[in-house]
């Protein structure tokens, strides 16, 4: 009997209820400043405070907001150094895709991972304190890794953190 075929990555994700634009206006002020008190969203959204409150705990329940984060200042904690390593595996079976997928967001200095498309497979943000740390991480890490059968790293200059774009206009 044939075992049933699944394609690599994660399953898909159901997409949230269209979102009101109160909701739309939390979301927005909460990615200007995470740390914005309820009163203060409350009183911006012309809402009641508890009505504000239980919209943010929906939002949150839903997974359109999926966590609060602080923006570091790497350089401030010995790591100046950022690049962008751009990952290609040579088999694409389930076991590798999710062995790696599961490996490499724990992996030191890593910051976020993206699965892509194109020739590469994966990139990962990674920041290091030197060039040679880089250099040892990719070696260490990522070309030792038999799914590995290629990595590029790009250093990266200087990283903008972009505003997002207003929801549900283009």
């Amino acid at each position: 009997m044939p075992k049933d075929r699944r394609t690599p990555g994660p399953a898909p994700r159901p997409v949230p209820a269209a979102l009101d634009e109160v909701d739309q206006e939390l979301v927005r002020l909460l990615t200007a400043d995470g740390r914005m008190p309820n009163n203060a969203l409350a009183e911006a959204t012309g809402i009641a405070p508890s009505t504000c409150l239980a919209r943010v705990r929906a939002l949150r329940d839903r997974g359109v907001i999926r966590g609060f984060h602080a923006d570091v200042d790497l350089a401030m904690l010995g790591q100046p150094l950022q690049a962008m390593v751009a990952i290609r595996i040579g088999a694409h079976s389930r076991d590798e895709i999710d062995r790696f997928r599961a490996k490499a967001p724990r992996l030191p200095g890593v910051l976020a991972l993206f699965h892509v498309s194109g020739a590469n497979d994966y990139l990962l943000h990674v920041a290091a304190e030197s060039p040679d740390a880089l250099r040892d991480f990719v070696l260490d890490h990522l070309t030792a890794d038999p799914a590995v059968i290629h990595a590029e790293t790009s250093l990266i200059f200087e990283h903008i953190r972009a505003t997002p774009p207003e929801l549900g206009r283009g």
